[in-house]
């Protein structure tokens, strides 16, 4: 008998994603540890959310927790539309406007928003992004877009 509709259910997901990983990366080439090929690093990342799924519906019959909670439309669409609004002005505005617009209006969702923690977390997320993603692995986004002079 099920104990945990939380762990149940995410379990459930990771493993609904990992496969689909999984089954997406079968049309390309795998290659190996040394030399990987495009399938290489989706697939394994895919095996590691099945393995983590299991493990979680697994312990959804073990160990006792609290019931799912409820959630509300409107917090749902302010996280689509903070992906939506990000997804169109990236280009245009640069990763560090559209960033912080994405978790701004995403934090809103909360029924615990704060400005301070809200604007603090944009600002971090940022920051390490454009250091990771731009400078480390030169993901071609602009950090100031055409629309503010980059």
């Amino acid at each position: 008998m099920m104990r945990n509709a939380k762990d149940f259910c995410a379990g459930g997901l990771y493993i609904a994603f990992g496969l689909s990983t999984v089954i997406i990366g079968l049309d390309y080439d795998m290659g190996r540890a040394v030399k990987m090929g495009p399938a290489y690093f989706p697939t394994v990342i895919g095996g590691l959310l099945i393995l983590v799924g299991i493990i979680s519906v697994v312990r959804s019959f073990l160990q006792s927790g609290t019931p799912i909670g409820g959630f509300t439309l409107e917090g749902l669409t302010l996280v689509i539309v903070s992906v939506i609004v990000f997804g169109l002005i990236v280009k245009g505005a640069g990763l560090a406007i559209a960033l912080p617009v994405l978790v701004i209006i995403s934090t809103f969702a909360s029924n615990q928003f704060r400005w301070v923690p809200s604007l603090s977390l944009a600002a971090g997320l940022t920051l390490f992004c454009v250091l990771v993603f731009i400078k480390g692995l030169g993901v071609p986004l602009p950090i100031l877009g055409l629309w503010f002079g980059g």
